[in-house]
């Protein structure tokens, strides 16, 4: 580390002390603090990290409940804004704003400069074709600069921007831009992917086929393309503009909360969720999520030459936090392709190496990466020259203590003891951090180490106690700005409401197991809900039932991932045949391969003689999952309240057979 690299955290503590008079026995009280008195504690980040609107605000949080809360009104910015305030700094100082490398060993670098200019030209690009404040433009995108743009242009004429990763089924794409309407697609006609390139050509024809809004397309043309296809406009030529307009552009300054992007969280029915959130909520809970992160400017004397990089795919929230690296001045650097390298012959030094010849400072991936580094025998230590990462980062599920022993020993062995890992927990739901890391705190292998400052997080019993030392409910009792501020197609608000706070009225239910220690440490257990999270991207059960069931000699079935504390997940598919039929096991995967996504395929398909039911018809998703990690049945299920209580013995056998073979396997 050339830079001193105090932490963040410590510095906004100085901060508060000198112009607040603000000083705290140790963390948990800072935490406290922040959560109890919400007005002083956003202010704060207002203006300790500049939000810049030329109009005030007349509240903090003008009304405290959930949903619904009003943050900041009054007040206008633009994430974009925000971002282009660091342009000037940083290219005096000779950082790139982005950094990128493919599978292949393509690398090019971004100058602000560059990024503003590209910004400015698509964004008048979209103009010309008629997209205005509000109309939606989805994204049929990899991991490129070009992405980055494209999202970038879109929030700076006040535009809502949704983003697909090609990767995903072509009914998953559908399912989530038929709802919101687009007027623009922008799309890739293939991609490189683990040693192969792909062509996308006939599933961009069969999503805007099927999208009603009849959007126009913007076509980045990659050669891995089978087909030509029409298009409205060559992404390249959309970017290219470089004149007076350019030069002068700025993005337009939007009330607080009005949409950003639109994401998606998939529940056990229906289609996917779409979530909106907000330029303000974003931006407020990105400045937060900083200091916790510890990541600093590029071009500041602090924190110069930092880097960013989480390793994600464009269908990954942790896309959206990568570029939410811009928002605080650092240098991003994005990876397109397979993080193991080709499929024929994995390689997972593969991002070790990107990592070590970008100069990454900060380096994240999802805990199912470490592991299977770890189990594939990588020694970063042998592999690369690693020295200039401060810090590694983990999501998506929780990370086994023995797999961050791993690392750290790693580092140990370059002189390295002392590498931090920065552990986080959130989601989709709210694109921020629920709980999070502090590079001031002890590091423990298998705990995070506290909750992010802002978000009143606790774990709770089901008659709404808070609970210390005990696995409970993780729920946010205070409202945080980066809650959606409605989902899409949910005009009465019915579906938000069910989603988030069904349980406890008026306070959000996450859908996560968490025990929270005496030192305000964490453990995540996994979900407490039936959806699914796989390796870090998260889905519906729903949409893997829709595959399954759309095949006709399937009459029913059921989805269980039992992933909790460390374990790695494992899909248990239960499927009922049509009277007379078989089940064809590798047919089902190819559907909700095909349907879906390849990382949603179960490892086990189990035919059984029923799908258990309440008597509302609903599938007993959670309580069976319970079953096969051990719980009695008698304490999980109630057989008064089922619609088919004559099919349980047959997955409490099932359960004990799997535990059985767990048991003789470890």
């Amino acid at each position: 580390m050339t830079a001193p690299f105090r932490p963040l955290m410590a510095i906004y503590r100085d901060w508060l002390e000198e112009t607040r008079g603000l000083t705290f026995a140790d963390h948990q009280a800072m935490w406290e603090w922040s959560t109890s008195d919400l007005d002083a504690f956003w202010q704060s980040i207002w203006e300790h990290d500049g939000v810049h609107s030329p109009t005030p605000h007349s509240a903090v949080l003008a009304e405290d409940r959930m949903p619904g809360a009003v943050w900041f009104p009054g007040a206008t910015l633009n994430y974009a804004h925000q971002v282009f305030r660091h342009a000037d700094a940083a290219d005096a100082a000779g950082q790139p704003a982005i950094v990128a490398e493919d599978e292949r060993g393509n690398r090019a670098e971004m100058s602000w400069a560059d990024l503003k200019r590209r910004t400015a030209s698509l964004a008048a690009t979209l103009r010309d074709m008629g997209v205005g404040k509000g109309d939606r433009v989805a994204a049929y995108l990899p991991n490129i600069p070009e992405t980055v743009i494209a999202f970038l242009a879109t929030a700076s004429i006040g535009a809502i921007w949704s983003v697909c990763a090609p990767d995903m089924g072509t009914r998953a794409v559908i399912d989530r831009f038929q709802q919101i309407e687009p007027k623009v697609l922008i799309a890739a006609d293939g991609v490189f992917y683990a040693g192969r390139a792909l062509d996308r050509s006939s599933e961009i024809e069969e999503i805007r086929a099927a999208l009603p809004s009849g959007p126009k397309l913007i076509l980045k043309e990659t050669g891995h393309a089978a087909a030509k296809l029409a298009f409205d406009l060559s992404l390249d030529d959309g970017l290219a503009r470089d004149d007076a307009g350019t030069a002068s552009f700025q993005p337009e300054f939007l009330p607080f909360d009005h949409p950003l992007w639109i994401v998606y969280s998939s529940g056990t029915t229906g289609k996917p969720k779409a979530l909106v959130h907000s330029h303000g909520g974003i931006v407020m809970a990105v400045y937060a999520a900083l200091k916790h992160l510890d990541i600093g400017p590029s071009y500041a004397p602090n924190s110069l030459g930092e880097r960013f990089h989480w390793y994600s795919s464009t269908g990954w929230i942790m896309w959206n936090c990568q570029v939410n690296g811009l928002l605080g001045g650092t240098t991003i650097c994005l990876f397109d392709g397979s993080p193991s390298g080709p499929k024929d012959a994995p390689d997972w030094g593969t991002l070790w190496r990107f990592v070590a010849g970008n100069r990454v400072t900060m380096f994240g991936a999802g805990a199912a990466y470490f592991g299977n580094c770890m189990k594939a025998g990588v020694d970063p230590a042998a592999e690369v020259d690693l020295s200039g990462v401060r810090a590694l980062g983990s999501t998506g599920s929780p990370l086994p203590e023995a797999v961050q022993n791993w690392g750290t020993d790693a580092f140990a062995r370059m002189g390295r003891p002392d590498i931090w890992w920065s552990n986080i927990s959130g989601g989709t739901d709210i694109c921020g951090l629920w709980i999070a890391g502090n590079r001031e705190l002890p590091l423990v292998p298998g705990r995070m180490q506290c909750r992010q400052l802002g978000a009143r997080v606790e774990a709770w019993n089901e008659s709404g106690e808070s609970l210390v030392g005990e696995v409970g409910d993780l729920v946010c009792a205070r409202p945080f700005p980066s809650m959606p501020v409605f989902l899409w197609g949910d005009p009465d608000g019915r579906r938000y409401l069910d989603s988030y706070f069904d349980m406890f009225p008026g306070i959000w239910r996450h859908g996560d197991w968490l025990s929270i220690g005496e030192d305000g440490s964490c453990v995540i257990y996994g979900r407490s809900d039936a959806t699914i999270n796989r390796h870090g991207l998260r889905i519906g059960t729903s949409e893997i039932y829709s595959a399954v069931e759309d095949l006709p000699e399937i009459l029913d079935s059921m989805l269980i991932d039992l992933e909790y504390l460390g374990r790695p997940s494992e899909m248990l598919l239960f499927v009922v045949p049509r009277p007379g039929e078989a089940v064809d096991a590798a047919r089902i995967k190819g559907a909700i391969r095909q349907a879906v996504s390849p990382r949603f395929v179960p490892d086990r398909i189990v035919e059984a003689p029923a799908i258990p039911r309440t008597l509302s018809g609903k599938k007993q998703e959670v309580p069976i999952r319970r079953l096969f990690l051990g719980h009695p049945i008698e304490k999980i299920i109630s057989r008064e309240t089922m619609a088919n209580p004559e099919c349980l013995d047959f997955y409490v056998g099932e359960a004990r057979a799997h535990m059985d073979g767990a048991r003789k396997a470890g």
